[in-house]
């Protein structure tokens, strides 16, 4: 069987499960936390009041939404996903001793660890996505979704590629470490924060760092543009906020398929 016919194999496995692990109870209730948000701000804006207001300005309809987009997906639950997903892996399978049964069926160590990863790409998809499209329909008013429609599949694009460069990390994670989950949350809710609000080029190194700067271009053409401009200090340009996220992710999962294909993996009794 080949690296890539054993991967479909592996994801065909863990996709079910993962559905219906209890992680997935988790995520539901995480990203339910958007959809209950958004309800909110409707029933604030049938009031006939501003739900948000920066600087002064009122922000609505897909304003609103891509704020969101911004500060509630990308910069929380699209790391959570990735750290409790990710190191979860592999670490779930030498925790519940299932390992060696799918170590001694006859394909690459590696394409276990590639399928799994595609199954977590699949799994945080058919989730995120509904509460996505829920929140984009409450908030923005029918007549600018088609004007605004573009911008959507943007912000779906970002959202893909940050819970596919943040798994491929902390898949390395917990390839690599015993105890990954801990050290996946202080990467991404210690390192990354903590850097991002100190001036220096430190901020280059984590991965939040190029995402955030690609959220004012899928923002609308209006003041919420603008006011987003202002918050980043430093914004690399597209092309290379897109290549640094991409190395990320080739990198990293190349490094935990390799880590997988040559670690031998100690059971506890």
């Amino acid at each position: 069987m080949s690296f890539w016919q054993a991967s479909r194999r592996v994801f065909d496995l863990s996709l079910g499960e993962m559905l219906w692990s209890r992680r997935t109870i988790f995520m539901a209730l995480v990203v339910g936390g958007p959809v209950l948000l958004a309800v909110i701000v409707k029933v604030v804006e049938l009031f006939g009041m501003s739900a948000l207001r920066v600087n002064g300005q009122r922000v609505a309809g897909f304003g609103v939404f891509g704020v969101m987009i911004w500060m509630l997906f990308l910069r929380f639950i699209v790391p959570v996903l990735g750290v409790f997903y990710g190191t979860a892996l592999m670490a779930d399978e030498v925790e519940d001793k299932t390992i060696t049964y799918l170590f001694t069926r006859p394909i690459p160590r590696g394409a276990v660890l590639v399928g799994k990863y595609l199954a977590y790409l699949a799994c945080t998809g058919l989730v995120v996505l509904p509460s996505v499209m829920i929140v984009y329909f409450l908030l923005v008013p029918p007549a600018a979704i088609a004007g605004s429609f573009v911008a959507l599949v943007t912000d779906l694009g970002l959202l893909g590629l940050g819970l596919a460069v943040y798994g491929a990390v902390f898949a390395f994670v917990g390839a690599y470490f015993k105890r990954p989950l801990v050290i996946g949350l202080l990467f991404a809710f210690g390192w990354e924060q903590v850097v991002l609000a100190l001036p220096g080029y430190l901020k280059q190194f984590t991965i939040a760092f190029y995402l955030q700067s690609l959220v004012p271009h899928a923002m609308p053409s209006d003041g919420v543009a603008s006011i987003l401009q202002g918050m980043f200090r430093e914004s690399p340009p597209i092309g290379v906020a897109l290549a640094w996220l991409l190395a990320y992710l080739v990198v990293f999962l190349y490094m935990a398929t390799r880590v997988v294909e040559r670690k031998e993996y100690v059971l506890e009794q």
